[in-house]
């Protein structure tokens, strides 16, 4: 006989430090939305106490239809967010050493949550332009299917890093961290917006 695909014993008990699984709970949308600045809200109340907030990010997850989840052992709900849960609030650089011929710059965001994550393969920074305004929204991946929109203020501060490359015959202004450019916007139009 099995139970959970589990083979029971002769006394019809499973086998001796086995496991049982328990089916997750469907709990259908939890009254929990993540604004667009990153404030966590239940029923439209703004979660005060950031260590349960950081309680909520430790088990969100991002299915594959785009939709968001707290997703525990024993259940999950979703839950809305209206942009990226994560805001990345501050930018440390520092030169490192990736292995590269020549010492590289490493880019670490600091989360609203204090969550430390480096720009990489792993974390890679991507920028959506606005088709009509090209107005940017930056990102950076914080984990698998979470990013972190980076707040203005730092956004500022990859623009005073940038440098010029060419990509695909194309000059485009980007930053590098861990060996790995990140394209911002072509030059000229970064040209164009500081004047």
């Amino acid at each position: 006989m099995m139970l959970h695909g589990m083979q029971k014993t002769a006394t019809g008990s499973p086998p001796a430090g086995a496991v049982l699984a328990r089916a997750k709970m469907e709990c259908g949308d939890y009254a929990i939305r993540i604004g667009r600045d990153g404030t966590w809200y239940y029923r439209d109340s703004p979660i005060q106490r950031k260590p349960l907030v950081c309680l909520f990010a430790s088990v969100l997850r991002r299915a594959e239809d785009g939709s968001y989840w707290l997703e525990t052992p024993a259940e999950r709900g979703r839950i809305e967010v209206e942009d990226a849960p994560f805001m990345a609030v501050e930018l440390f650089w520092r030169d490192c050493d990736c292995g590269c011929a020549v010492p590289q710059q490493c880019l670490t965001f600091r989360t609203n949550l204090d969550e430390m994550v480096t720009a990489g393969r792993d974390h890679p920074i991507r920028v959506h332009l606005d088709p009509r305004t090209r107005e940017p929204r930056p990102y950076v991946m914080v984990r698998p299917g979470l990013e972190a929109r980076i707040s203005r203020a730092v956004f500022y501060e990859l623009v005073a890093l940038a440098q010029s490359e060419t990509i695909d015959g194309r000059e485009v202004l980007g930053v590098w961290s861990e060996g790995v450019f990140f394209p911002i916007d072509e030059a000229p139009a970064m040209d164009l917006a500081a004047d």
